[in-house]
């Protein structure tokens, strides 16, 4: 019998408990809707369908452990009362909905965000392992070994990069938990100054380093339906996140409508109190010349900031970026599927589960990058284009 894919409601990444425990002091009550979308065309999930609609029901019911929670509750940036929700906590299958649609899988879920903000990362990693098993049951784990370690030599080997600090951003689109462990626990060992940790909680906890991660994408689009007025929406969900947390976390999310839009909320309260910003879409390097230009130009020395970069990174990529900007700014690296699905040869599958409404309003990410956005409503998303200024992406709606 093949063991389940998630073994435990730590399988995921800390952005969605740190945004949870937000959700819970902030906006219990409100009401979401995400959807899958897979990006690589021509895919077939009809195969898989079974198995990921069991699995989704053994995720289901999974608790959270004493142990487990100990874990959390010495994360001090999580409270008392948010361990004690979580000691109540399980994921509810009546907010999933699943079928297959002619080979295209098509999933839903809708119900109190803060009852499904945890399904997206381990329904991700369900779909992906899933996918893998059935198409690649027997592969040339020497070779992917060998792939693993001549990164973990790159790293070591490259002259200028001693500062050079990266994590595993892998959860959402890894070949497997097995195997997602293992590249954790490698590079670790490999590579003890350089490799920061883990996004992973469980595999942060057992390599005994603090996980990595602040918000995502749907912390700042929910606030388009849950903030006094449209325009203020990122600046809401800003002044949310420092309530909650106070000056920790400090790492802000750029691309929600576009880094231009951003950076015209992204005046010098927040560049003095957010200790950097986070890239995941569009040019890396125009990114950064804004980002240095827009500290510079509040007085802000950009030296003293943290750049992330985590947008399909990969260990050559990221490398490329460190040498360029380490003499400006403090650059650090979220390496994803290039570090935890480089496998086989065929590449790994492209696909999200973003949220597309709250409080039964459409949201949308707009993204630095065509193709990326998506949005259930094609005048919602011309009307935040208008509202921030920014060009109407094309909508699509799968």
């Amino acid at each position: 019998m093949t063991e389940p894919v998630i073994q435990s409601l730590l399988d995921t990444d800390l952005y969605k408990y740190t945004m949870m425990q937000a959700v819970l002091h902030q906006h219990p009550a409100a009401e979401v809707e995400y959807r899958f979308r897979c990006r690589t065309p021509n895919v077939d999930f009809s195969a898989c369908l079974k198995d990921i609609s069991r699995e989704i029901d053994h995720l289901c019911n999974l608790q959270l452990s004493d142990d487990e929670l100990d874990y959390l509750a010495g994360l001090d940036y999580l409270k008392p009362d948010f361990i004690h929700f979580l000691r109540l906590f399980r994921l509810d299958r009546r907010f999933v909905q699943l079928e297959c649609i002619e080979g295209r899988l098509e999933l839903v879920i809708r119900g109190p965000w803060l009852h499904t903000i945890l399904f997206e990362v381990p329904l991700l990693a369900i779909i992906s392992e899933v996918f893998c098993r059935h198409h690649y049951p027997s592969p040339d784990w020497q070779h992917a070994r060998k792939k693993m370690q001549q990164k973990i030599a790159q790293v070591a080997g490259t002259q200028g990069a001693e500062g050079f600090r990266f994590s595993d951003f892998g959860t959402r689109r890894r070949f497997s938990g097995r195997w997602h462990k293992e590249v954790v626990q490698a590079f670790a060992e490999g590579l003890p100054e350089q490799f920061s940790g883990t996004s992973n909680l469980a595999l942060s906890r057992l390599i005994g380093r603090p996980p990595m991660g602040t918000m995502a994408h749907e912390f700042l689009q929910a606030f388009q339906a849950l903030g006094p007025r449209l325009i203020d929406s990122q600046k809401a969900a800003l002044d949310a996140w420092v309530s909650e947390y106070r000056g920790r976390l400090g790492i802000a999310l750029t691309d929600v409508v576009g880094m231009d839009a951003f950076l015209r909320d992204f005046d010098l309260y927040y560049a003095k109190l957010f200790d950097g910003l986070r890239h995941d879409s569009g040019d890396p390097v125009v990114w950064t010349e804004k980002a240095l230009a827009h500290y510079r130009r509040l007085k802000i020395d950009p030296l003293g900031k943290r750049l992330v970069y985590s947008d399909s990174l990969t260990v050559d990529k990221a490398l490329h970026l460190y040498l360029r900007f380490a003499g400006q700014c403090r650059p650090a690296f979220g390496i994803g599927t290039h570090l935890t699905n480089d496998v086989v040869e065929t590449a790994p599958l492209s696909m999200v589960i973003k949220m597309t409404r709250c409080n039964g309003q459409a949201v949308a990410k707009l993204s630095d990058s065509p193709g990326k956005a998506m949005c259930a409503d094609a005048g919602y998303l011309a009307y935040l284009s208008q509202v921030f200024g920014v060009p109407t992406p094309t909508v699509n709606q799968s």
